[in-house]
């Protein structure tokens, strides 16, 4: 009998436009990570989705990622360091307030896009968005891809961390996320996810895309909300996991 975190990056509609299925997702969850307007999400959206998280019991983290809404935060940006700890630390401070009117806690922040890529290889950066959720709030937890350039600037900056793995997405054989551009980035194959996830949380390890097995550490798993089969992976994940003995509950 173990336990893992299951988590999805959503409130990231903006304005007239609706991505992902937030709605049937959040009761699904442990764990939600909040866009807060730079790659997705706007006012009323962090609203709507703070308040579904208080309803669901879900817990709240900010997803800081670079000032790029056309696109969607995915793409890689020359920021210095000093600029992404300012642009993570506004970004955590927004949802933060949004948090603190529906009188729920921020828990956790996790980068995202190109950000959390840039960051998982880049110590530097890694640092900055440590120091900047550091100096907003020493208590809340950075989730960052196990075994990352963020893990170990999360042990130096003395955050509590959180070691993410991913359900639907292809890992090379370093640790690091195979980049969308690339054929095979995505796990479309619901069974394949499934197993996948489940055998990162009971063996802590996965099979990278060139074959070989990869070890990490397991507290989260990831599902991205914008997927086409967002719902039917969280649904059948947290069914597989069920079957298996391992509790989904956060970490």
């Amino acid at each position: 009998m173990g336990s893992i975190d299951l988590n999805c990056d959503l409130g990231e509609s903006f304005g007239a436009y609706k991505i992902g299925m937030d709605e049937e997702i959040l009761p699904l969850i442990t764990s939600a990570n909040i866009a807060c307007g730079f790659h997705g999400g706007d006012p009323l959206v962090m609203e709507r989705t703070v308040a579904l998280c208080k309803v669901h019991g879900v817990r709240a983290g900010a997803h800081p990622g670079f000032p790029d809404l056309s696109g969607f935060g995915r793409r890689n940006m020359s920021l210095s360091p000093k600029e992404v700890k300012a642009c993570v630390t506004y970004q955590i401070g927004a949802l933060q307030a949004f948090c603190s009117s529906a009188s729920i806690k921020l828990y956790h922040v996790k980068p995202h896009g190109a950000l959390y890529n840039m960051a998982a290889k880049d110590y530097k950066l890694a640092a900055a968005v440590c120091q900047a959720v550091r100096e907003v709030d020493k208590n809340l937890v950075l989730l960052a891809l196990s075994g990352s350039e963020m893990i170990r600037a999360a042990k130096d900056y003395e955050l509590t961390y959180a070691s993410e793995v991913f359900a639907d997405r292809a890992y090379q054989s370093d640790g690091t996320l195979v980049p969308r551009s690339q054929k095979g980035a995505m796990i479309e194959d619901e069974e394949k996810a499934v197993s996948r996830a489940i055998r990162m949380a009971k063996e802590g390890k996965v099979k990278a895309i060139d074959g070989n097995d990869i070890s990490m550490e397991a507290d989260s798993v990831c599902v991205h909300g914008d997927g086409k089969k967002a719902l039917a992976f969280v649904r059948k994940i947290r069914e597989g996991l069920a079957v298996k003995g391992i509790e989904v509950s956060g970490f």
